[in-house]
């Protein structure tokens, strides 16, 4: 049996890595999640104390490997989050359309779920792809020290690949000790964030993965991290973009060197090389010295299959914008001369360093919590970002996508999303239906500059 991180979801456990994606699954059963505190090999030789994980039942402790959830498309999913850390937690779900009540947001669409007690999500995700979850609450500390983990909705109409990595990447902040040290600094959260020292995929330093020699594998990439910015690159094989954001690409494009931000995702389909024992590596070049983040190694006879051979995605809802009639928001996204140790939606960590329209939320305003613009339901919006710092931002809003239009600094493909790398000095247009009643986060993900001020929301109705 092929190898990669632990699996549990709606239709049982397995294995990530699996011959056939589309077999038959058992009905959905609803899932306990416990958040809680670990001891755990993290580099190999330390044990260290105070990981924030996730587990289901069935798991060890321990385990070093962060589980990977599993829905469909359209079925009914369930999840219980038990909280066992000794601070309030909540559930985000990445990049799913769904109600506002169920998006994890404390105080903006659910109370804290405080220690030892438990909040129930339910909800049918009405897209295929890769997403994933994650608390909002705590934010910087609870992301950084482990809580975060990946959610698969299948589609039945998808192309069978004859295997799958599922690959979650981020850094650890560890001392020489292997303990955690302070999650950030205010110097490095004014600019590019705090980057941590030891770098993994799927809690692993440079994992490597057996997958089907000459097969088709499916690669489906988390940038879970809250700071760092991956330039990603695959040698030894062919590989093509199939989806980013959990949505198939318009037209599928060899891989040379993929941008992956913090909150995107990335899909892959690989043509792993004919000869056993051959090696495949995925690095990030970012910066100019390359770095391992896993390896793939061909096993068994060549299938001999051909990325040619693969077909189409399941197509997901669009954004069908009508531009004729639509309202244009801007939105500046710049430093703040502030320093404020303000409550963000999430916590704050006593600094602001960031803002939107040159308020950092909350803004010392007559309304300091009000909503970045009120949208009417089924309206289409123009979010007309304008980046006026050195650093780039990642930018993420919840429950509803939008596409790219057009950009100053680069052409566009018009990419469904739900989270856009904004360059610095870039002006980006992002086409937006507002086609989710409820208050929806708007936020960067690198999370200190989230907590900084670099945040708010639209309200629907």
């Amino acid at each position: 049996m092929l190898k990669s991180a632990a699996v549990v979801g709606a239709y049982g456990a397995g294995l990530a890595v699996m011959p056939r994606l589309n077999q038959a699954r058992a009905a959905p059963e609803p899932i306990e999640i416990n958040a809680f505190t670990d001891a755990v090999m993290l580099d190999g030789k330390q044990q260290t104390r105070g990981v924030m994980r996730y587990a289901f039942s069935g798991q060890a402790s321990g385990d070093p490997q962060p589980p990977v959830l599993r829905a469909r498309r359209g079925e009914p999913f369930a999840a219980r989050l038990l909280n066992r850390l000794d601070e309030p937690t909540t559930l985000h779900w990445h990049g799913i359309r769904l109600p506002n009540s169920q998006d994890g947001v404390p105080f903006v669409t659910q109370p804290y779920v405080y220690p030892g007690d438990t909040y129930d999500y339910a909800f049918a995700p009405p897209d295929a792809g890769t997403f994933w979850y994650h608390p909002h609450c705590n934010t910087l500390t609870q992301m950084g020290q482990g809580l975060a983990g990946v959610l698969v909705v299948e589609d039945a109409r998808d192309p069978t690949f004859d295997g799958e990595v599922v690959l979650n990447l981020r850094d650890f902040r560890l001392g020489g000790d292997g303990q955690f040290i302070e999650q950030f600094k205010p110097r490095d959260a004014a600019k590019t964030g705090t980057f941590g020292t030891l770098r993994t995929a799927n809690w692993q330093r440079e994992p490597r993965y057996d997958v089907p020699a000459g097969g088709l594998v499916r690669l489906r990439i988390l940038a879970a991290d809250v700071t760092r910015l991956y330039n990603l690159r695959l040698s030894g094989a062919q590989a093509e973009i199939i989806a980013f954001d959990g949505h198939p690409v318009p037209q599928r494009m060899a891989l040379d060197m993929a941008v992956v931000a913090p909150g995107q995702r990335l899909d892959l389909a690989v043509r792993v090389a004919d000869a056993e024992g051959m090696e495949m590596v995925l690095e990030d070049i970012r910066p100019s010295t390359p770095k391992v983040v896993a390896r793939l190694r061909a096993v068994g006879s060549s299938l001999k299959r051909s990325l040619g051979d693969l077909g189409p995605l399941a197509e997901n809802a669009g954004v069908e914008a009508d531009l004729s009639s639509a309202t244009e928001i801007p939105l500046l996204l710049s430093a703040t001369a502030e320093n404020a140790a303000r409550d963000s939606i999430c916590g704050s960590i006593g600094y602001s360093f960031w803002a939107i329209n040159k308020i950092p939320y909350p803004g010392d305003t007559p309304d300091p919590t009000a909503p970045i613009a009120e949208l009417k339901l089924g309206k289409t919006y123009l979010l007309n970002l304008e980046n006026v710092t050195p650093h780039a931002h990642p930018i993420h809003l919840h429950g509803m996508n939008f596409k790219a239009i057009a950009s100053n600094k680069r052409a566009v493909q018009p990419l469904v999303s739900d989270t856009y790398l904004v360059l610095p000095d870039e002006k980006v247009q992002l086409a937006l239906v507002a086609d989710n009643p409820g208050d929806w986060v708007f936020h960067c993900h690198v999370i200190e500059h989230q907590k900084t001020g670099m945040t708010g929301y639209f309200r629907v109705s």
